[in-house]
């Protein structure tokens, strides 16, 4: 896995959205793979705006854009409003109306789920990079959700079955 380069994903988040994960109090679930990388990216933007503190208003969108490692590097002391509330003032000190930007996080085994608390998403090909996000959702379950789609002919892949999965912690 460290040799291997993570694929890049635009995203496109309005300021609406940013807001509603701000006060939302209840659970939020990923659908798909994407959607859960990328809400998982703002927060990682927000952590970088947490952390250049004062001068959001000059800060380009470049500067706090997530690479593939980032997200294990980044101080983890911040919880989810503190980070989506600093990425919300970012937005509204530089004057945008949307996170447009890509990602490259790469969300493997040791990665702790810092806004989303499930994801509904098919089942993926062995030796994935998908199947690295969902071993970091769901632990070593992984392998007893797997054993059980095959051992009951569950169709993996784009139009494959799919499954609600809970984080583990």
């Amino acid at each position: 896995m460290a040799e291997h380069e993570m694929h890049a994903e635009y995203i496109d988040v309005n300021q609406a959205f940013i807001e509603a994960v701000i006060s939302h109090e209840h659970p939020i679930v990923a659908v798909g793979t994407t959607s859960l990388r990328t809400i998982e990216t703002l927060y990682w933007m927000g952590v970088k705006c947490l952390e250049f503190g004062s001068y959001l208003n000059s800060i380009a969108i470049e500067q706090i854009s997530i690479a593939q490692w980032d997200a294990y590097e980044l101080p983890q002391r911040y919880s989810k409003q503190e980070a989506f509330t600093a990425l919300f003032h970012w937005m509204q000190a530089t004057n945008n109306q949307r996170v447009l930007t890509k990602t490259q996080i790469i969300i493997a085994p040791g990665y702790r789920l810092r806004v989303a608390d499930g994801i509904i998403t098919n089942f993926h090909q062995p030796q994935s990079t998908l199947l690295l996000l969902i071993a970091a959702v769901i632990g070593d379950d992984w392998k007893r959700v797997y054993d059980y789609a095959l051992a009951n002919d569950f169709r993996f892949l784009s139009y494959g079955d799919g499954s609600l999965l809970w984080k583990h912690y």
